[in-house]
């Protein structure tokens, strides 16, 4: 076998196993700003998995965003699933401490539904734009 066989497994293993596509950090530090835009300009933003499903769930979700060193992987798997078929657009992020520092939170969070982007509409705008262009 060649070496990039070998490298491609290895890049397989490491990625969690609901991550669809991967995210430049650039998106992801934009992905963390919407969110604390939405946060400071009273927009409407839902926490957690439980919470994110019902908001995709019942419709106008404008961005769902996960964070990728969620254990075990398995509580975020239904997501991008349920993003695609309702047509939500979600992005990832490194890291679900800073995620829940984005939106005030002490605690860390593995996903956040930003329901009302606040002033951040044509910062959704571009993020979502730049996700279609990924998932191509």
């Amino acid at each position: 076998m060649n070496d990039d066989g070998a490298s491609r497994r290895k890049e397989v293993v490491k990625m969690s196993i609901f991550v669809k596509f991967e995210t430049p950090k650039e998106l992801s530090d934009k992905a963390y700003s919407l969110a604390e835009i939405a946060r400071e300009s009273g927009g409407k933003i839902k926490k957690g998995t439980n919470e994110v499903t019902k908001a995709v769930e019942r419709g106008g979700t404008a961005l769902v965003i996960m964070a990728t060193d969620v254990s075990p992987p398995e509580i975020l798997a239904h997501i991008p699933a349920l993003c695609d078929e309702r047509n939500v657009p979600y992005v990832y992020v490194s890291s679900k401490a800073e995620l829940g520092n984005a939106i005030g939170l002490e605690k860390p969070t593995a996903s956040i539904a930003i329901v009302d982007v606040g002033k951040g509409k044509p910062l959704c705008d571009e993020i979502v734009q730049a996700v279609k262009a990924l998932k191509k």
